[in-house]
């Protein structure tokens, strides 16, 4: 199979990783867009001259490889922007990240109030089992605060209940509220920071930039980017891909294979094999659902409008749900330095009321919601552009991960087809997590066993940091034992039995030592101990009075010990919390 290429499904962060990482085992693939530029939704569109990101993509990661290959691209073109943000919400802008005294102040002394009992409640009565994400955010933030401030947002990100989104994506997305990570970090600090708050790398002219070195670092060196081309075929036997076929309008093309890596949908890799699955596999995948994305830009003829690089839309008054300005990303973004434009954000459902609509109408809804909000006026917006974007998101709706199960079953049974990317895994991946997947697919081809399923953002899946690893496990250990409970009526009874045995003793000693004045200095025990005398009857009254004031001093010690070490366990907590909060909209 040596002389049959290798094929990548798809060109966007993942797929042109894996082809990086073939050309450098000295492999060309062939990599197979259906778009008419790479990227994927990480790609960088233009109109007139204006550049424009869709969605916002940070060049953030605690991968050092991706770090290195990030830098290694773009050089003195990956731009550091420091971040400013804010929430929109009831004609209310919040610093973002969240400040509490900003925070109360907008909301005002009524609200601030309600928040700080409902918080209390929720840590009184929580949830018993999280199985929503309103669960699981309820539990940690209080109901009135996810109310607030989660709830109209989310909902508008996923267009469906947060009581039907699965708390376990909450849980991928949502790092740090480990309480034993924190108390390590808080005693030891050898855990990375890991936040997207101050700032981040950028492209100088958007990712799209990224993408094109990639595209360009393949093709120079043997691969294939074949744009404008559609897989409309797979097919295989006795457990393997053997051809794939692929059309670019009324072109149709077939090519012998030995190996493919796919980022594309997994419904639409579903319904490209052939002999088709089983119904039970290709019904699971009509099943997988996907959130769509159209971002409407508007072109104002402003120098200045405001300066953050992007504005959380929490008001349910407005269909937006999040405000770009390319400009305070980078200043090359913008041709003219006396205009502005801005991204309006919808999410939406392929083929619901918003994806259907003209653009026209699009246009005229994003400068109305825009001068609504008190960013601009109306008049002073020049020109607008749509561009939609289907199957931006995957959504963690109730059954998917049944459905999920029920594919990765299937697709198991083909050797040489490895899925990677958000799109091929169904899996809500930054950029570098993709980027991981792909790196990890062509280690798999060439013989390992990663599974490509459960990337997640941790470095440590690399096992590039074995030493930290290890020793945090010693940390754990030592941090459990630390942190137990005291166990009072024991400590209390050991050290009062301790302590009484060994005045008794001492008391014995002197007895028997005799001499004209027995133990003088012991003597002076009667001051204290009533009745006591250094005899054999005294022995047992100090036995008596050690034991009571040792277990009392005992009992209390413990108790204290625990009340304290109890009290940092929960500030450690709430603060990890707190700086989880912080940046959590970043990840919804």
């Amino acid at each position: 199979m040596n002389d049959k290429p290798v094929i990548i499904i798809g060109a966007g962060p993942a797929g042109l990783t894996a082809a990086y990482e073939f050309i450098k085992l000295g492999t060309q693939p062939i990599v197979i867009e259906k778009a008419d530029k790479v990227g994927g939704i990480s790609r960088t569109e233009s109109y007139k001259g204006y550049y424009f990101d869709m969605g916002g993509h940070r060049f953030f990661s605690k991968i050092e490889k991706i770090n290195r290959l990030w830098q290694e691209m773009l050089r003195e073109d990956l731009i550091n922007v420091s971040r400013i943000s804010h929430i929109y919400y009831k004609g209310h802008f919040f610093n973002y990240p969240l400040e509490i005294s900003n925070a109360l102040f907008n909301l005002g002394i009524i609200e601030s109030l309600l928040i700080p009992l409902s918080y209390i409640k929720a840590q009184i009565q929580p949830y018993p089992k999280e199985e929503t994400f309103e669960q699981w955010v309820s539990n940690r933030f209080g109901r009135r605060l996810y109310e607030k401030f989660f709830k109209t947002y989310t909902e508008k990100v996923w267009g469906i209940p947060c009581g039907e989104i699965r708390a376990d994506w909450a849980s991928q997305r949502i790092k740090g509220l480990s309480l034993m990570a924190a108390l390590i970090n808080s005693l030891l600090d050898i855990q990375k920071a890991k936040t997207l708050i101050n700032e981040f790398h950028y492209p100088l002219k958007g990712p799209g930039m990224m993408w094109k070195r990639f595209n360009e670092y393949v093709e120079e060196r043997g691969g294939q980017v074949l744009l404008n081309w559609e897989v409309t075929g797979l097919r295989h036997e006795n457990g393997s891909i053997v051809s794939i076929e692929y059309m670019n309008d009324d072109k149709i093309k077939e090519l012998a294979v030995s190996h493919v890596v796919s980022s594309i949908p997994l419904p639409a890799l579903v319904s490209t094999l052939k002999p088709g699955p089983p119904e039970k596999v290709t019904s699971a995948a009509a099943s997988l659902s996907y959130r769509a994305f159209i971002i409407v830009v508007l072109i104002v003829d402003k120098k200045d409008i405001f300066p953050d690089q992007w504005i959380y839309i929490h008001s349910s008054d407005v269909r937006v749900g999040r405000i770009q300005n390319f400009k305070n990303w980078s200043v090359a973004m913008v041709p003219d330095p006396d205009k502005t434009s801005i991204g309006m954000e919808y999410f939406c459902n392929e083929g619901d009321e918003i994806w259907g609509m003209s653009d026209e109408d699009l246009a005229e809804i994003a400068s109305g919601e825009l001068s609504h909000i008190g960013l601009v006026e109306k008049n002073d917006i020049l020109d607008s552009y749509v561009v939609r974007q289907p199957n931006a998101y995957p959504v963690y709706d109730e059954g998917y991960k049944e459905n999920l199960g029920v594919i990765k079953e299937y697709l198991a049974g083909i050797s040489n087809l490895h899925t990677i990317g958000r799109g091929g895994t169904h899996r809500y991946n930054n950029m570098d997590h993709s980027m991981l997947t792909g790196i990890l697919a062509v280690q798999n081809y060439s013989g390992a066993q990663h599974d490509l399923w459960n990337v997640n953002e941790e470095e440590e899946y690399l096992e590039e940091d074995k030493r930290v690893i290890d020793r945090r496990d010693v940390i754990e250990q030592i941090l459990g034992r630390t942190f137990a409970k005291m166990d009072k009526l024991a400590f209390a009874t050991a050290l009062g039995s301790v302590s009484g045995l060994l005045v008794f003793l001492a008391t014995i000693w002197l007895v028997i030592k005799g001499g004209e004045v027995i133990g003088p200095n012991l003597r002076l025990l009667s001051q204290y101990f009533a009745g006591y005398t250094v005899t054999l009857k005294g022995s047992f009254i100090a036995l008596a009075y050690t034991f009571f004031w040792g277990f009392l001093f005992g009992w209390l010690f413990a108790y204290l010990r625990n009340l304290a070490f109890g009290l940092y366990v929960f500030w450690v907590r709430e603060k990890t919390e707190i700086l989880t909060l912080k940046d959590f909209f970043d990840y919804i």
